[in-house]
């Protein structure tokens, strides 16, 4: 069994109407340190199959397990990192890590502050440790946010469009940052991640999730991305193999829709 299984997953709503199936039929083997990215149209049901991986969604029918155990709700092996930073403006940055950290984790006072300092470090934020979240910019708040999952050292990270909110060049520099932290991690960390950025999942990802467009959303295609590791994003770009990924991704994710845009449209 691989470290994460998702097993026929169906999640399913209550509505005034009846019942709603967001997802149905998903079946997804995950390795140890691999890097996936879901990606889909809007409403499509990404996000619920990483709350259903965080524990925050139970599923209607199938299973999800994780070092070969079922999950059954949010748990410390599990880190997620939210698009809109989730930290609690009332505390500064370092209080923010160390609340999580003497949380869930064992040891004393002094251990569990090493941590939180050594975790602001490889973020490049202790400098900034005693300031409030207000007072950082976008990039900065998504570096706490980061720094705060991998302090837990959780199996999997999971990402919701951790970079959607940021400007191109932060955002550039947030995707090299996880780079960074999962290479000083031994690449052993499992990383979850939705995306609507195709050159994101490509310059991130072992393998890319291509859902359908809901309702109902199921698995439309998983496609595997061969590019070499270390990846420069300048070097990849002009390599034929991306070329060709990148292609099949937006056929994938258009040859289902009519685009019209000053009286011309496009139809793949």
């Amino acid at each position: 069994m691989s470290y994460l299984e998702i097993k026929d997953l169906e999640i399913s709503f209550p509505t005034p109407k009846g019942k709603y199936t967001a997802v149905r039929d998903i079946n997804l083997s995950i390795e140890k340190g691999e890097i996936i990215s879901i990606i889909g149209h809007s409403g499509c049901g990404k996000s619920t199959i990483l709350n259903a991986i965080a524990g925050m969604l139970t599923p209607s029918a199938g299973s999800v397990v994780l070092n070969n155990q079922n999950i059954k709700g949010p748990g410390p092996d599990r880190g997620i990192v939210f698009q809109n930073y989730s930290l609690l403006p009332w505390l500064t940055v370092y209080q923010n890590i160390f609340q999580v950290v003497d949380s869930v984790m064992k040891g004393s006072a002094s251990e569990k502050h090493e941590i939180v300092a050594k975790n602001l470090k490889m973020v490049n934020l202790f400098e900034h440790k005693d300031k409030l979240p207000g007072q950082l910019s976008g990039g900065m708040k998504q570096r706490v946010a980061i720094a705060r999952a991998f302090a837990i050292n959780p199996g999997v990270l999971l990402m919701d469009e951790p970079f959607g909110a940021l400007d191109a060049l932060t955002k550039g520099s947030m995707q090299l940052e996880v780079l960074k932290l999962w290479n000083l991690d031994n690449r052993e960390k499992t990383i979850v991640m939705i995306t609507h950025d195709i050159e994101e999942a490509l310059f991130l990802s072992d393998r890319i999730i291509v859902l359908n467009n809901g309702p109902s959303s199921t698995i439309r295609e998983i496609v595997e991305v061969h590019l070499p590791r270390p990846r420069n994003k300048i070097e990849i770009v002009k390599m034929p193999e991306y070329i060709e990924l990148r292609d099949r991704l937006l056929h994938l994710l258009t040859d289902k829709f009519s685009i019209e845009d000053m009286g011309m449209k496009y139809k793949s």
